[in-house]
């Protein structure tokens, strides 16, 4: 007997082996018309088949974070500083994360929390960098602007219930003036003569109250920046002893390279913690 001409149904790297038609009119349509040559189901999806789809997630909670950033502003600038560990959790996984960073030629940012949230703002700021330069105009985002930018940002994802996990501090020199603000998770925002972000505040911030910052010279408010950075390294669990300092003045602003503080455990305190705690313990 005659043999209509072979017809192949659909096929592609998720439909399988198929099995040669053969019959007058066009082949028939569907996940039904699919057959394998061994007679198991096809391999396909049919999208109506798949279970709905539940709520659109965001993030609960951070995974790497960074701790306390400490900024203060001192006769001729601001310092900013941080230690370089991404905590994984408890972990202590990575060892070399930058947040202090510089945007533009006179502002600073730093940042705790989240550090895959804080890669995704510079990101952002870098965009906003690259569109001054694009203008060509000689005019570019100053401290105060990207200040004012970033709170909108971080209210904005707050109002979305996607925020960014992080705690901000923008600091730079314009117009003869140093500025430092802070922002946090939710979009409150204020500015300071002296501001830190998680642990620094209850940490640091009893230091840089006990002097007006705003007097000292370079020299001593390093110096002043250095004792807060070991205070926060003694009693902070998620910090390293690799920090980076940054600078804005007239100049510009900097971040110098990873450094290490010299420390002392042979405190009585730091020998037996417990000697005069209170309890059963």
């Amino acid at each position: 007997p005659s043999v209509a001409p072979a017809e192949w149904a659909p096929s592609g790297p998720h439909n399988g082996p198929l099995a040669r038609r053969a019959g007058k009119g066009p082949p028939p349509r569907g996940p039904q018309a699919l057959e394998t040559s061994t007679g198991a189901p096809a391999l396909v999806v049919d999208p109506k088949e798949l279970p709905e789809a539940g709520p659109h997630q965001h993030t609960k909670q951070p995974y790497v974070t960074g701790t306390s950033v400490l900024a203060f502003k001192y006769k001729g600038g601001v310092l900013v500083a941080s230690d370089t560990l991404g905590a994984y959790g408890s972990t202590k996984r990575y060892k070399s994360v930058g947040r202090v960073r510089t945007v533009g030629q006179g502002t600073l940012v730093g940042a705790s929390g989240e550090v895959s949230d804080f890669q995704h703002i510079m990101t952002d700021l870098e965009a906003l960098d690259t569109s001054d330069f694009c203008y060509d105009d000689g005019i570019t985002h100053g401290p105060k602007e990207i200040f004012s930018y970033l709170c909108r940002v971080m209210y904005n994802r707050r109002s979305k219930m996607d925020p960014y996990w992080n705690s901000l501090v923008v600091a730079g020199f314009e117009r003869g003036e140093p500025f430092l603000g802070t922002v946090g998770i939710l979009g409150v925002h204020y500015t300071n003569d002296h501001v830190c972000t998680g642990f620094g505040n209850h940490l640091a911030r009893p230091l840089f109250r006990e002097v007006d910052t705003a007097q000292l010279d370079e020299e001593a408010a390093v110096k002043l920046m250095h004792d807060a950075l070991r205070v926060c390294y003694y009693r902070d669990k998620n910090s390293i002893n690799k920090f980076t300092l940054g600078k804005v003045t007239a100049e510009g602003a900097s971040v110098s390279e990873p450094f290490t503080l010299d420390t002392n455990w042979n405190y009585q305190r730091f020998i037996n913690p417990a000697q005069f705690s209170q309890g059963s313990w």
